[in-house]
Parts: C-alpha cells; sequence; structure tokens
C-alpha cells in the first residue's frame, strides 16, 4: 500500500539548529532516502519551495480568485513529501520515523487511496 509522508517545518525550530547542522540532517535525509529507494519502499521524494512562493487558488460562484501565498497562516507549513511502499501504516510510521525532520516540525503519515478503484466506482 502506499502512503503519504508529509514533511512540516517549524522555521524558528530550524532556525535554533546549530549552524552546519540543517546540511547534515539533509545530507542523511537524502542518503536515507536513496536506501529506502533501494529496498522499493521509496516511489518518489520532493522538497518545496516556502510557502511565500505560493499561490492559492478558489473558485467560487464560478469566479476564480488567486492570491500569492498559502491559504492559511501557520507555525508549521508543508515542506517536502514521500510517497512510499509499506505493508502497514505500523511500517510506515516505522519507515517515516527514519527522517529527521519530526525534530523541527512534523511529519504526517496518510494512507493513498488506491484510484483504480475510484474510477471503477464512479465509472471512469
Amino acid at each position: 500500500m502506499k502512503y503519504l509522508v508529509m514533511i512540516y517545518n517549524d522555521d524558528a525550530l530550524l532556525g535554533a539548529l546549530p549552524e552546519g547542522e540543517f546540511d547534515t540532517l539533509m545530507h542523511g535525509c537524502i542518503k536515507h532516502a536513496d536506501e529506502l529507494q533501494e529496498q522499493g519502499h521509496l516511489r518518489d521524494s520532493q522538497q518545496l519551495d516556502a510557502p511565500a512562493t505560493a499561490k492559492t487558488l478558489r473558485v467560487r460562484n464560478g469566479r476564480m480568485s488567486v492570491v500569492d501565498g498559502p491559504f492559511a497562516e501557520t507555525k508549521e507549513y508543508l515542506g517536502g513529501f514521500n510517497l512510499i511502499e509499506a505493508d502497514s501504516m505500523d511500517e510506515a510510521v516505522r519507515i517515516a520515523a527514519e527522517f529527521p525532520w519530526s525534530r523541527t516540525g512534523a511529519i504526517e503519515i496518510r494512507p493513498v487511496r488506491d484510484m483504480a478503484a475510484v474510477r471503477h466506482r464512479v465509472g471512469a
């Protein structure tokens, strides 16, 4: 089963890291991602630009609006994600716990729906 492992950052905690620590953590994270890919667990891994670079789009009553920045002001923001394969949520949590970013934010693990099953259900 696929799980999306979302990495949430807290700039205050990231900024409090000793000089060079972020690069050390990132280096270890990339090496770990390479290992997970070799083991067949990691499907994709991407880092996101800062929330200030985002645009938020909404359509209401047939009218589109686009605003600069993220949807909501929050302490923690989505900084990246990993799409993994795991046999269970327990295994997905174990894999996610090996990434260092829970120290500087949070890691959310969410099952990915089987879109083939959804397509079948809705006749698409």
